[in-house]
């Protein structure tokens, strides 16, 4: 496997975390630049490609939490990839909504 997915499955996996412990996962940006100098940008809007190419970086990730999905884009030149799960809250939610109500004795 490349360096690309396996660091896609590293961050991918501790934003899982973050919000298996309840927490909401912060939308975040991140930049390896060719030398490995990595940056951190907070609730950038930017598609990746045009950050690669503005910031001059190699690989840029995209972690964010919406609509109960936890998400991670990411671009490195021509390749892509997109990870997505649902989160632990939305998961139970949908189950407890799928459970049918209890009918009262006699009826």
């Amino acid at each position: 496997m490349s360096r690309f997915l396996e660091d896609a499955g590293r961050i991918f996996e501790a934003a899982e975390s973050v919000s298996a412990s309840g927490q909401v996962v912060s939308d975040v940006t991140i930049l390896v630049g060719a030398e490995g100098g990595v940056h951190l940008l907070a609730d950038s809007d930017w598609p990746l490609d045009r950050l690669l190419a503005e910031r001059g970086a190699w690989t840029a990730y995209r972690v964010s939490e919406r609509a109960g999905q936890v998400k991670l884009e990411g671009r490195a030149g021509a390749r892509a990839c997109l990870l997505q799960a649902e989160t632990p809250q939305s998961i139970a939610r949908r189950l407890l909504n799928s459970i049918p109500a209890p009918h009262p004795a006699g009826t």
